[in-house]
């Protein structure tokens, strides 16, 4: 008799009361304490189950199979059958292993979506209770408490700069600061009744014939995006905010990166030249807003972090004297600020409105602020007396981008219906341009710095003769979006108009102009 594992005969028999079998010791125990079943049935087995058989002394005859070539090869070939059975089994196991980890990751994902969610959730429910406490003002009692409790922890130095109501105390806007805006303004009035078109200005022939120039990678691959753009003209740089959070300051005569402004922990949401002392604003999803100052060796160090909101910021915008500058939040708040020192003068909310802003821009003579709305509204102040004036009602969605054409009299607002022109004289809409279908939003609108073009940015880009509030205003260049997204995000004018900027939903900017050729032939 053979062994029913080994298929040989045993040295020490025993035998299976369950199944009948008859195995080698040494086998059956091991495969017992390994798997307590047989290992022919698969039924459960105990070594209480096995009974050994009593024989006389067993001579062990030689193998067949080790004794000729033709019996090793069967023995290999058996053995190498044995082999490939393991690997089978293992290969099972690896891909049940895979299995379980594929499920384990997708698990793993789904948690982290929870959490991102429950993290949305619970800054939403802080940015609503931050705004309650600001509109419902503490009793005096509970007032005296809190800044008695306060004043002996590490927050003292922060609640001595509170007023009533939990409210931080501002400075203002002093006397001395509103005859500089007053005497900006009547200097600028006075040079636009001179203002004649520059000379260098590109002709209508030229961007008639407007292509794309040049396309540079200035954003990370991981979080593509450019949100917004500005030119300094007296240097030719161009900045651009992302979706990964840097800000990048772009030569675009020698076609270099000069520096990447890092910081900022959300989004950049909108990036500001100041036109003296090589100053670099940037305002961020995360709250803040960051003043950069320029050094001689090209690089911007972070010289204050601005932290007076408490929802995105969505817009930043510098006044012409370049001493003030102003920033919009979704926390239904705009803030006036000292340029040199980072203090907010400032912080303007209305009790009676209930959107958040979305853009803003000043007027090119610094007495007038427009913002723009998440409820469609676009709203009129005078930043003198921080007093809302007038309210451009019509459009639909939020109110993505504004500017003021530099005649003073125009004012382009961009929204998820198109593109709206208001007259400031007569405070009301004389044309309205709906390019895109319904699913597409207008993203950015922008005059030029002479006002005899206006570029606006969807899913294409479309430039247009300025015309009057009688005259038809004539689109002259359509430009397609290169990007592939289907989305232009922002558009700026270079110098003169003589080329444009422009950034979409990749991580390119990418410049159209005229090519040399035709640049050289249109001079002549």
């Amino acid at each position: 008799m053979n062994c029913s594992i080994s298929g040989e005969v045993p040295e020490e028999p025993v035998v299976s009361t369950k199944s009948g079998l008859l195995y080698e010791k040494r086998l059956i125990e091991r495969h017992i304490s390994d798997y307590g079943k047989c290992p022919v049935t698969g039924e459960a087995l105990t070594m209480d189950d096995i009974v050994p058989v009593k024989t006389g002394k067993i001579v062990k005859p030689r193998s067949l199979t080790a004794a000729s070539i033709p019996g090793m090869l069967g023995m290999f070939q058996n053995e190498w059958d044995a082999l490939m059975l393991s690997n089978f089994a293992l290969e099972q196991q690896l891909h049940t292993a895979r299995q379980e980890l594929s499920h384990a990751l997708y698990q793993h994902d789904a948690a982290c979506r929870v959490i991102a969610r429950l993290k949305k959730e619970r800054d939403e429910a802080r940015s609503l209770l931050a705004q309650a406490e600001r509109q419902a003002p503490l009793p005096a009692s509970a007032a005296t408490a809190n800044v008695s409790a306060l004043s002996n922890g590490k927050r003292a130095a922060e609640s001595e700069d509170m007023g009533p109501g939990g409210k931080r105390m501002r400075p203002g806007v002093s006397d001395s600061i509103i005859a500089e805006l007053t005497e900006c303004n009547a200097a600028l009035s006075q040079q636009r009744k001179k203002r004649q078109i520059p000379p260098t200005l590109a002709p209508i022939d030229a961007l008639e014939r407007y292509t794309q120039l040049s396309s540079h990678p200035l954003h990370k691959t991981n979080k593509p995006g450019i949100t917004s753009i500005d030119i300094n003209f007296s240097k030719d740089i161009v900045a651009t905010g992302g979706v990964d959070s840097s800000a990048v300051l772009f030569d675009r005569t020698s076609g270099e990166i000069l520096s990447t402004l890092s910081g900022h922990s959300k989004k950049v949401t909108s990036v500001k030249f100041v036109a003296q002392n090589d100053v670099f604003l940037s305002g961020s999803a995360d709250k803040t807003v960051r003043i950069w100052q320029g050094s001689e060796d090209g690089k911007y160090d972070c010289r204050h972090i601005l932290k007076d909101h408490t929802a995105e910021v969505q817009a930043v915008t510098v006044h012409a004297t370049n001493n003030y500058f102003v920033t919009a939040s979704l926390d239904m708040t705009w803030c006036f600020y000292d340029l040199s020192s980072g203090l907010c003068l400032t912080q303007v909310e209305d009790p009676s409105n209930s959107m958040g802003y979305t853009s803003a821009a000043f007027h090119p003579d610094g007495l007038i602020l427009g913002t723009g709305t998440t409820g469609a509204t676009v709203r009129i102040w005078d930043v003198k007396s921080r007093g809302n004036v007038a309210n451009f009602d019509g459009h639909t969605g939020a109110v993505t981008a504004i500017s003021f054409s530099e005649n003073g009299y125009f004012l382009a607002t961009a929204a998820h219906d198109g593109v709206k022109l208001w007259d400031l004289r007569k405070l009301k809409n004389f044309r309205s341009f709906e390019l895109y279908d319904q699913d597409t939003p207008t993203n950015s609108v922008d005059f030029d710095h002479s006002g005899s073009y206006l570029a606006i940015a969807g899913s294409d880009i479309r430039v247009f003769q300025v015309g009057s509030v009688k005259a038809e205003w004539n689109c002259i260049k359509t430009l397609p979006d290169l990007s592939g997204t289907g989305k232009s995000t922002c558009v700026k004018f270079g110098p003169d108009a003589k080329y444009l900027a422009v950034g979409s939903m990749d991580r390119n900017l990418r410049i159209f102009g005229l090519p040399e050729g035709d640049d050289a032939s249109t001079e002549s």
